[in-house]
């Protein structure tokens, strides 16, 4: 069977197990005949992926835009080629320095003439399952972890990526052996749920939460170890101290920015009492002016038919139990259902009963919630599931330190959204209902990594002197030890 041509026309759930194990096994004897690839292979491999974004950067943002329907070509260069480079960029740069055996001290026992070291070493095959969001971005970053860790890798592609995965497919066999790299199509979306089960070394998931968890179910039979990025609601808060004008200018670029089909994007915004109508002129403002024809190739479509109804159903749910809807287009609002345009609203007035608050919006919909204090935000967080991340808006230290004490949160950005995800040298990852697990810069070296303990006995053994028979040698070579641990 040719490696690099599965696809999801084999809806025989049998069938496609058998063809990914033998993927699987392909890499693993690969794995198992040269374990520990060393640094020069490592960099090799970082610039291969570098090689194929570059060559291939006009065909990868063309496939992201017919996967779509319409992708603003600058929002996938800025936040899939771009962030992807970079951080291949930023790995090859520290490398050397992450796989260096780290020296640990040793315990009295073995004092002083042996040696503890901690070394990295690659876990074998890891499986990657990426979503259509930010397909790119979210299948490089990993791989450039992955591989910087010594590791091969097979990544299944969204049943939303069609294009892209062809592509990826098409053009990976020229930097990459399938034994090293395999990418997977899932035209139909029935391989994920078989890909899950597969006996990988360590399992990388991207998406919701309800699919997150069915992913570690079917890993937890092969206690295969996972990492899930989830998403969830996260919040902006901004301070009665700070520029509202700054902050709108800000909410509403990453808000709108693909379309809000970002797992950490602004899900819902608090605003201090009083100052609602204000914020919502100035985002009609910056809306109109910055997407003065919605039907534009600046402004990104939704990306399938299905979210498409969701999202309006979702609003139409919010407005018949009460809420206020804006549309912020300027009448731009009427429905287009050939290009999958949503028009950006505000929602004033929710409440939790409203499907708007009680699942991810993953659209362009900004509910906005007023507070008085600081211990109303606060307890309103800390009463729903954890979000990925959180966004304070605030020039008070004093404020910003507790908001980001007393709420937990996979993340956070202070005074802007987002931008702690681009951040190479801090990791990356959720925490409780919106996910485990890091990767990102060294975080991602150590995810994809063994930290193997290894214990040098050295010459001299000082074990020997307790060793049976016992005696009173031993008792008072024992009190000794324990007295010092006080």
């Amino acid at each position: 069977m040719n490696t690099q041509t599965l696809t999801a026309r084999e809806t025989d759930t049998s069938s496609i197990k058998a063809q990914l194990q033998q993927l699987l096994d392909q890499q693993r004897q690969a794995y198992l005949s040269d374990p520990v690839a060393d640094y020069t292979q490592r960099i090799q491999d970082l610039k291969a992926l570098s090689r194929m974004l570059h060559e291939h950067q006009d065909a990868l943002v063309q496939a992201i835009s017919e996967d779509y329907g319409n992708r603003s070509r600058i929002e996938s260069l800025f936040c899939e080629i771009y962030v992807a480079l970079d951080g291949i960029k930023d790995t090859i740069k520290n490398l050397k320095k992450w796989m260096k055996p780290q020296r640990r001290h040793t315990a009295l026992t073995s004092y002083p003439t042996s040696r503890n070291r901690v070394i990295p070493q690659p876990l074998g095959v890891v499986g990657v399952i990426v979503p259509w969001n930010f397909p790119v971005n979210l299948t490089f970053a990993p791989l450039t972890s992955i591989f910087a860790a010594g590791n091969r890798a097979i990544v299944k592609m969204s049943y939303n990526s069609r294009a892209l995965a062809a592509l990826l497919k098409r053009i990976s066999k020229d930097y990459f052996p399938a034994e090293k790299l395999t990418f997977v199509a899932d035209d139909d979306g029935s391989i994920g749920p078989v890909f899950s089960t597969m006996k990988f070394d360590h399992l990388l998931f991207t998406g919701s939460s309800a699919t997150g968890r069915a992913v570690m179910r079917s890993a937890a039979e092969n206690l295969t170890p996972v990492t899930l990025e989830l998403g969830g609601k996260s919040p902006a808060i901004v301070a009665p101290d700070f520029s509202l004008d700054t902050a709108a200018e800000r909410i509403m670029f990453w808000k709108l920015l693909n379309a809000g089909q970002i797992c950490t994007t602004v899900d819902y915004l608090f605003l201090p009492e009083g100052s609602t109508d204000e914020f919502v002129e100035k985002a009609k403002q910056l809306v109109q002016k910055r997407y003065p024809d919605l039907q534009s190739e600046d402004y990104t479509s939704v990306i399938d038919e299905a979210s498409y109804r969701r999202l309006w159903a979702t609003l139409d749910d919010a407005r018949e139990k009460g809420a206020t809807v804006i549309d912020l287009s300027g009448g731009q609002g009427l429905r287009d259902d050939r290009l999958r345009k949503f028009p950006p609203h505000l929602l004033l007035n929710v409440t939790d009963e409203m499907e708007v608050m009680q699942r991810e919006i993953f659209g362009p919909l900004l509910p906005i919630k007023t507070y008085r204090n600081r211990e109303e935000v606060v307890n309103y967080v800390n009463a729903h599931a954890r979000p990925l991340a959180i966004y304070p808006f605030t020039d008070d230290k004093a404020l910003t330190n507790y908001y980001v004490e007393r709420m937990i949160s996979g993340g956070v950005t202070v005074n802007n959204c987002i931008l702690h995800v681009a951040q190479h040298d801090i990791p990356f990852g959720g925490v409780g209902d919106s996910g485990m697990g890091h990767y990102h810069g060294y975080e991602g070296f150590i995810t994809f990594s063994k930290l193997r303990p290894v214990f040098y006995q050295g010459p001299l053994d000082p074990l020997k002197l307790l060793m049976p028979p016992y005696g009173k040698t031993a008792k008072k070579i024992l009190d000794v030890m324990i007295r010092m641990t006080k």
